[in-house]
């Protein structure tokens, strides 16, 4: 397959962790319109919903597969577009015809939120296989009152996906160790006729992960619980490091380290960017590493945002995917398919997972097993120097959408950086 083909099939499910999809509706064959309640368990097959790209994009369907072939139990896999997925959940919820299975994302940030589908009784609880994979402080992500409503998939650190073959072709011969390092790069690339980071600007999405990931070291590294003190009203976006992620996404706009055009960027602009070497980072999931990598030949691994001069380095990794099963579903159904989580959770097919899906397994962080691309960062992952994706507990959709589209509007010149902090405190309270 010619390069230029390749590139255009890299999979790019993972850029949209923080979204919320598109408008377009379809029907799901699932087995939750009938099905013998009494079926054995053991042989039951249920359907699996899952948001898809291209047709490499099938570590889910690799995943049920195995499961298969192991003990027989079909597992049917329905796949939609990434930027269609949302609303085919909540749509298909809503009306009855949802999958048996779903991916889904923890917490309340997103319209296809662990807690807030939990919440409208569209979750069945899971077990205690399930309960024990929670990450440590994520339990509010995927519990009420004590019940489990999703089981984490794995660990996915997002974080700056550095291409070194086009670094050293710039002349950047090491990332940067901190912000101000940052900047002269974004020189150094600007005189090689490449950018520093390509970004999609005009994807609300990308700008909203940029900022997270930025907010990794600005905010949540010296405030862990910085989220926790916003729900009690003891600090505000306006008043606190959030100011300084805005005004760094600024400082940069304005020195050139974002692609030309880098306002109306979509994520093609990052697969061609990325890809074909004329940029040298994008801020995306790390599993992106290696698909550009195997697409291309190049040389990527994963960063993390680099800190002020004086802080420490932080990054963003948490379990930004889970399991979910559909409350409507009959019994036996219900059964098969806790049945699959509790395999899926054994630590060989958890690595089999990762390994498939380019995240960490979610049994546990060992820099033994990390895939390559991650040694960056692996002193990190292993001494928890990380938060997880911060929208995952702001309470609505909304705070994230004020987000992202206030960063379109900084790179655009129509908003400030206040204006935007204004937005998101709005949001908070909506």
């Amino acid at each position: 397959m010619p390069q230029h083909s390749r590139i255009r099939h890299l999979r790019w499910s993972l850029l949209a962790i923080p979204a919320a999809g598109a408008l377009v509706l379809a029907g799901c064959s699932g087995s939750t319109d009938g099905g013998d309640s009494s079926a054995d368990p053991d042989t039951v097959g249920f359907s699996l919903m899952v948001a898809q790209a291209n047709d490499a994009d099938d570590f889910y369907a690799q995943t049920a597969q195995k499961y298969t072939e192991e003990t027989g139990v079909p597992i049917e896999v329905i796949p939609y577009p990434s930027d269609a997925y949302n609303t085919q959940v909540t749509t298909q919820l809503q009306a009855g015809n949802a999958a048996d299975m779903m991916v889904l994302a923890p917490g309340t940030g997103q319209p296809i939120s662990v807690i807030t589908l939990a919440d409208a009784g569209f979750l069945e609880p899971l077990d205690d296989t399930s309960a024990g994979l929670l990450p440590a402080g994520s339990e509010a992500e995927f519990q009420i009152d004590g019940k489990t409503y999703a089981q984490p998939t794995a660990l996915t650190p997002v974080g700056m996906v550095f291409n070194v073959t086009a670094a050293d072709e710039a002349g950047v011969t090491e990332y940067p160790s901190t912000y101000e390092d940052l900047l002269a790069a974004c020189a150094d690339a600007r005189d090689a006729g490449k950018s520093f980071t390509v970004l999609a600007g005009g994807v609300s999405f990308n700008t909203g992960l940029i900022s997270m990931l930025i907010s990794a070291t600005r905010v949540y590294a010296q405030t862990p619980d910085w989220n926790e003190q916003r729900a009690a009203g003891d600090v505000t976006f306006a008043d606190s490091g959030w100011k300084d992620v805005l005004d760094d996404i600024v400082e940069m706009n304005d020195k050139g380290c974002f692609q030309d055009g880098a306002a109306g960027g979509t994520f093609d602009s990052i697969t061609q960017g990325m890809g074909g070497g004329t940029s040298l980072t994008a801020a995306v999931p790390g599993s992106a590493a290696a698909s550009i990598g195997d697409a291309t030949g190049a040389e990527l691994n994963v960063q993390a945002f680099p800190p002020a001069d004086g802080e420490k380095a932080f990054t963003v990794t948490g379990a930004n995917y889970a399991w979910g099963i559909n409350a409507a579903s009959d019994d036996a159904v219900k059964a098969s398919a806790q049945a699959f989580l509790d395999w899926v959770a054994q630590p060989e097919n958890a690595q089999a997972y990762a390994d498939l899906s380019g995240s960490v397994p979610i049994t546990g962080i060992d820099s033994e097993t990390l895939l390559p691309e991650y040694a960056p960062i692996g002193d990190l992952l292993e001494s928890g120097a990380y938060t997880g994706l911060p929208n995952a507990s702001w309470p609505n959709p909304a705070v994230y959408d004020a987000l992202g589209v206030g960063v379109q509007g900084l790179l655009t010149g129509q908003k400030t950086v206040d204006q935007v902090l204004a937005d998101m405190d709005a949001a908070w309270g909506n």
